[in-house]
């Protein structure tokens, strides 16, 4: 089917079907409770309530949060960007201190040729390092609390009513989304809306289904958690993220996150393989982070999770729409917070626009839209990063103004801002491009690639 087609029929589609709207009784189901469901369900029933109609909400999700390991896993590295922990404390939602394992005070960049330390711009610690289940596998005492049943008990406050089954078929019936569970159950809703995230076969459940839809691209990554004593933890990893910026075939980005007792180890590239993961071990900006004697456990809890890579096509239906990651979200980074802004925009359009293709082009896929359009920023951004790792005198010229900044009592620290919300997510690609672009900026750069360069 060609575009010009698809978009006839999706604007018939809208035209003839432009009055659907929710109101009292009428039946919402949430597939997923990662945060992109919970926000979902938390603003849905919030507004609902506010304009006084009564809707039934109910979410299906299989997995149970107050578990370790897998059970309770969504399989995220759990860095939850400093502006959204101000977005979400505007709505109300403060994040307790037993769910942030540890608050982020720094940045901490690794390079071969040396190491500097990037200080949160305010001094405070408001970038939360948050595990989505219960912690690891082989966890044994449970010190903390999922971030993700976190936000999924918010949503059941608000009146959602969990259903921990997995939607097995999903098909239409009189114009309106039925669900079919594994054990048969099947139930019929005016607005079905989609949050699993790309790391489910659920989505293959609507190719087909709902008209011109097709789920995001991805790439894989690795995600590991290594249990580290207090002592060790206090010591070598502290409470900073570690960054490197490191020459190695297939590795794009690579990042050690402080969790309690625990360090999470992320690593985004091409066919990441063992042989990839053990090179990075093995390298000295990585042995320096770790002690002296450590070594890969056998057995420690890891997955080669999906992550989105674009956005995806028409992700919005008469009756249902897509969120969070099966519909787009940041590129690499602050994926929580895309989340946050989709759930919200779908959740304002259903309750006072309506679940029509029409009330969500108009009033939901913009924000989709500026995501997608961040992103393609994004990739400049990053392959700027990409060709500065591959030459020794950028890489220089990088450390040495950062290591300037930090040592400069005020004025602007250009460098160092412009790494801490690549790194963090904090601000969008298209404001840290702008001010890479800045002369000052590229003067600065220049010039401590210049004089490294005669060191």
């Amino acid at each position: 089917m060609g575009v010009a087609t698809l978009e006839r029929k999706l604007t018939q589609s809208s035209e003839g079907l432009s009055n659907l709207t929710l109101d009292n009784g009428s039946r919402i189901a949430v597939i997923g409770s990662g945060p992109a469901g919970s926000l979902f369900s938390f603003f849905l029933l919030d507004m609902a309530e506010r304009i006084g109609i009564d809707v039934h909400l109910d979410i299906f999700d299989p997995k149970d949060f107050s578990l370790p390991g897998p059970y309770g896993c969504n399989k995220c590295g759990g860095i939850i960007s400093e502006s959204l922990v101000q977005m979400l404390a505007t709505e109300g939602i403060n994040l307790p201190s037993s769910v942030v394992q540890r608050g982020i005070d720094s940045y901490v960049l690794h390079m071969d040729i040396g190491t500097v330390r990037i200080d949160t711009p305010l001094q405070e610690k408001r970038i939360a390092a948050v595990h989505r289940g219960s912690g690891p596998r082989g966890t044994m005492e449970k010190k903390w609390q999922s971030f993700d049943g976190h936000l999924q008990g918010l949503a059941i406050a608000k009146g959602a009513h969990l259903l921990r089954e997995r939607a097995d078929e999903v098909k239409w019936k009189d114009g309106r989304p039925q669900v079919k569970t594994k054990d048969g159950e099947t139930e019929t809703y005016d607005l079905l809306v989609f949050a699993t995230g790309v790391n489910t076969t659920t989505l293959k459940l609507f190719e087909g289904l709902v008209l011109g839809y097709k789920p995001p691209r991805t790439t894989r990554a690795f995600v590991c958690e290594l249990h580290l004593n207090e002592e060790m933890m206090n010591r070598y990893i502290g409470n900073s993220m570690h960054v490197f910026l490191i020459d190695l075939p297939r590795l794009k980005f690579a990042a050690l996150i402080p969790k309690g007792n625990c360090v999470t180890m992320c690593l985004l590239g091409k066919n990441i393989d063992k042989p990839l993961i053990q090179s990075f071990l093995d390298t000295p900006e990585v042995k320096q982070c770790l002690p002296p004697d450590w070594k890969l456990p056998k057995d420690f809890c890891r997955c080669y999770p999906l992550i989105s890579v674009g956005g995806a096509v028409y992700p919005f239906h008469d009756r249902v729409v897509f969120i969070g990651d099966s519909g787009v979200t940041r590129l690499y980074k602050d994926g929580i917070g895309a989340a946050y802004r989709t759930a919200k925009a779908a959740a304002k359009t259903a309750i006072f626009e309506g679940v029509s293709t029409k009330d969500f082009r108009r009033h939901y896929w913009p924000v989709c839209q500026a995501i997608s359009s961040d992103n393609s920023i994004g990739k400049a951004i990053f392959l700027i990063m990409h060709v500065i790792q591959k030459f020794r005198s950028a890489r220089r010229g990088v450390l040495r103004m950062v290591i300037t900044e930090q040592h400069q009592k005020g004025g602007h620290r250009r460098m160092s801002s412009v790494l801490w919300d690549t790194f963090t997510g904090s601000a969008s690609y298209r404001d840290v491009f702008l001010r890479t672009l800045h002369p000052l900026f590229l003067e600065k750069f220049l010039w401590h690639t210049v004089v490294s360069m005669g060191s």
